[in-house]
């Protein structure tokens, strides 16, 4: 997969078309889609864009409040966050970020102030990243109802009585899509010895898809290859999503015991799986957005469309199609061209780019399933769980 979400940027260029009147775009031509390497869409480099701007007015049209852990995380923050810039940036809007207080120890209060002071700023739209995001979004939707809210990694939030709240759209992602490409291309790159280390503690959705998921496609290239695959999987040290000395002591023993592959699936807990691999010549998979170039450790990252997903949620507030997806659950992935690998800075040697898509259009054809329920997760007849 080369470009992720080009048929929803696509979708983007049509509303914006459409509308009468309207100056939207999206952040590059959708005739670009399919060039670049499976992470954001936009020509413009999303790290140009500063992270804190002057409005003229001292509003600010687009907010973004953050999930737990450091905005600039590589990860799920950063990623989401590029969206927002990418779309205003574009398209001549005001943005600012909002840190809800207290850092990793945040309440469902002060998510709720961020998102008023978001609202009091004068926010047209406030992006939320995060499950976590769930009470406070839900109270800030009702009291804010002339606000649209657009939940990254979320679903439909109901009011006091029962009813959906049609201010806010819930965007998810099949992660178990993307954990499954990746388990899959390690084993077949021809890596045995594998490890898990998820973030949120095992109840954060959707980690714990992407782990369900990396156990089934491990599965699925053991089974293949007529291999045994032992799997180090652990939810320590990542409630918070963020890196610590106890993290990496964590994956230094497991790269000493023998295992080759890491999946950093959690955030900012990405340097501390990378510091243990550099000091062991350990491998790592990334997650969320393609973290090949922050070293070179990383064989390849299951990535999800968090930029293009903020854009192509942002462009229908501001097209005036915001109803077709408030109110409402949307579920993206490889079907959306959503979910995948980059194959344009992944390392693999051995796993190539044609069996790769060849997987993919399976998954899309429905020729190749794969499970969300991720309270089945277990050993298999290939894969041998170490549960820490």
């Amino acid at each position: 997969m080369k470009r992720i979400l080009a048929l929803l940027l696509a979708l983007v260029m049509t509303f914006a078309l459409a509308a009468c009147g309207n100056t939207n775009k999206p952040a590059s031509d959708p005739a670009d889609s399919g060039k670049g390497d499976g992470g954001t869409s936009a020509a413009t480099d999303a790290n140009a864009i500063p992270d804190t701007m002057t409005s003229s007015d001292g509003k600010y049209k687009i907010a973004f409040v953050t999930d737990v852990g450091s905005l600039k995380d590589k990860s799920f923050n950063e990623g989401t966050w590029n969206g927002v810039k990418l779309y205003a940036k574009a398209n001549d809007l005001s943005y600012k970020y909002y840190q809800p207080a207290n850092g990793d120890q945040a309440t469902d209060d002060d998510r709720y102030n961020a998102m008023k002071a978001a609202v009091d700023g004068g926010a047209d739209v406030v992006v939320c990243a995060g499950f976590l995001q769930e009470a406070a979004l839900t109270k800030a939707a009702a009291d804010f109802p002339d606000a649209k809210f657009i939940f990254i990694d979320g679903y439909p939030v109901k009011d006091a009585a029962g009813n959906d709240l049609t201010n806010v759209a819930g965007i998810a992602f099949q992660e178990e899509q993307c954990g499954y490409f990746a388990g899959y291309a390690a084993v077949m790159e021809g890596y045995t010895k594998l490890g898990f280390s998820g973030g949120g503690g095992g109840e954060n959705p959707a980690v714990c898809r992407y782990g369900y998921g990396f156990v089934q496609g491990a599965e699925a290239a053991a089974a293949e290859k007529n291999v045994q695959v032992e799997m180090n999987y652990s939810w320590q040290y990542g409630a918070s999503f963020t890196g610590s000395p106890e993290l990496q002591t964590m994956a230094n023993g497991w790269y000493t015991n023998g295992t080759e592959v890491i999946f950093a699936c959690g955030g900012s807990m990405f340097a501390s799986i990378v510091a243990a691999a550099a000091a062991n010549d350990g491998l790592v998979i990334g997650v969320d957005v393609d973290q090949s170039s922050e070293s070179d450790t990383v064989i390849t990252s299951a990535m999800k469309g968090l930029a293009d997903a903020a854009q192509w949620a942002l462009a229908k507030v501001y097209d005036n199609t915001f109803p077709e997806i408030g109110g409402k659950g949307t579920s993206l992935g490889a079907k959306d061209h959503a979910v995948g690998l980059p194959t344009d800075t992944w390392s693999m040697k051995n796993y190539t780019v044609e069996q790769y898509e060849d997987l993919f259009k399976k998954v899309v054809d429905g020729s190749v399933t794969i499970d969300s329920d991720y309270s089945k997760l277990a050993s298999t007849e290939h894969v041998k769980l170490n549960l820490i």
